[in-house]
């Protein structure tokens, strides 16, 4: 048996770290690395049936959970844990609530990180035990995260950009299609989201943490 792993962060020496640790385990490992968020993407796009991705929350092209949305949307069977330097609990919360599998903390030692991916490899969803989600969840994020998973991937792209604050042209360009198809789709994301404007939309999103200039805050 061989496993196929997507590990997609920004920074050489951690991907290298990881890649020790997928290679130590028992089965043979094929190791597929992203530096970006469209490398990311694209590594997931041509390894459909990956085992696992082990994602940064924080890389080139994305920032945060926004990224982690869009990769859940677009391929809701592959596993996706996240690896951060941050480990914030409500940010941890709202992964898992968007679909993550698991949170692996950048600060967790050799054995522990290879601990938590073989928990993952078995279908388990892995939490560090220092980490807490006990705490009462706020009921306006919990609404807002259920209504963001009722996305298309095609919306939750559109959704990203409007946190960026791109224009429905830039947004037609950057995803190759017509200008009346992103109103039609921006139409759709106000409507899923309960919402009767763009900045409305952005004021709901930022109860997500989310930094206005490059997406969801990490």
């Amino acid at each position: 048996m061989s496993y196929v792993f997507i590990v997609a962060d920004d920074h050489p020496l951690f991907r290298g770290a990881l890649r020790e640790i997928l290679t130590s385990l028992p089965e043979t490992a094929e190791i597929v690395e992203a530096a970006d968020f469209d490398q990311a993407a694209a590594a997931l796009a041509a390894n459909p049936e990956a085992d696992l991705m082990l994602l940064d929350l924080n890389m080139p092209g994305t920032s945060g959970l926004s990224g982690m949305a869009l990769l859940r949307a677009d391929h809701p069977s592959v596993p996706i844990a996240i690896v951060s330097g941050s480990e914030d609990a409500p940010i941890v919360a709202r992964a898992l609530d968007l679909g993550a599998s698991g949170f692996i903390p950048k600060s967790s030692g050799f054995a522990e990180m290879r601990e938590a991916i073989l928990a993952l490899l078995a279908g388990e969803v892995f939490l560090p035990p220092d980490i807490s989600l006990e705490s009462e969840r706020d009921p306006e994020v919990t609404e807002l995260i259920q209504r963001i998973r009722t996305l298309t991937p095609q919306q939750t792209r559109v959704l990203t950009m409007l946190g960026r604050g791109l224009l429905n042209k830039q947004i037609a360009y950057e995803l190759g299609i017509s200008e009346a198809t992103i109103k039609a789709h921006v139409s759709a994301v106000l409507l899923k989201l309960g919402v009767d404007s763009r900045t409305q939309a952005v004021i709901r999103l930022s109860r997500l943490g989310i930094d206005l200039e490059s997406g969801f805050a990490a």
